[in-house]
């Protein structure tokens, strides 16, 4: 009887461990998947953004044709452009650059409203809606980074998630803010 009594205490003794061993496991590659989540989603907005660059000489060709006097918001673009470029791997500067950079197509596309021959121009409308449609994926992809950091900052405020983040020495992580100079309403003069 003993025998039997110090076998079932040894069973449920190796069933914790196994159980708690598992939890352990999961929590750990909980934290892990939501933090390549994070980066993965860090990256589509870098990819867009330079897809958004790429297109960027090729509009101010298409704009330089119609409206020579307009150089100065050709000037900010080509700027923005290149500050973007030169940003390397610091996001930071890379969200502010490109933020800079659709205040300044912003100013294009109200510049072709002064100049019905280029509103009606193919290659202006075509690289118009490229446009258009990598500022949809833009502002898809800083949804679902900020998204994916709720998702992560949240589980390591929770119970037990809290145990095991600082267990683990995970940190938290930011959100992606876009800077208040960018968030004004753009003015445009001519």
């Amino acid at each position: 009887m003993v025998f039997l009594g110090i076998g079932l205490g040894l069973g449920i003794l190796i069933v914790v461990v196994v159980l708690a061993i598992i939890i352990f496991i999961a929590y750990y590659n909980r934290f892990a998947v939501l933090g390549n989540r994070i980066d993965n989603s860090l990256a589509q907005i870098d990819v867009q953004l330079r897809k958004r660059a790429d297109l960027v000489p090729n509009l101010v060709n298409t704009v330089k044709g119609y409206a020579t006097h307009e150089k100065s918001t050709l000037l900010e673009l080509t700027k923005a452009r290149t500050a973007f470029l030169n940003a390397g791997s610091d996001m930071g500067k890379k969200a502010k650059a490109g933020n800079q950079m659709q205040e300044a197509l912003k100013s294009i596309f109200a510049v072709a409203e002064n100049y019905p021959q280029l509103k009606a121009n193919e290659n202006f409308l075509q690289l118009q809606q490229e446009l258009s449609a990598i500022e949809d994926k833009v502002a898809y992809s800083r949804q679902y980074y900020n998204d994916s950091i709720l998702s992560y900052n949240n589980s390591s405020r929770t119970f037990p998630g809290v145990f095991f983040f600082k267990m683990f020495g995970f940190q938290e992580k930011p959100y992606l803010e876009i800077p208040t100079e960018a968030r004004a309403v753009p003015k445009v003069e001519f």
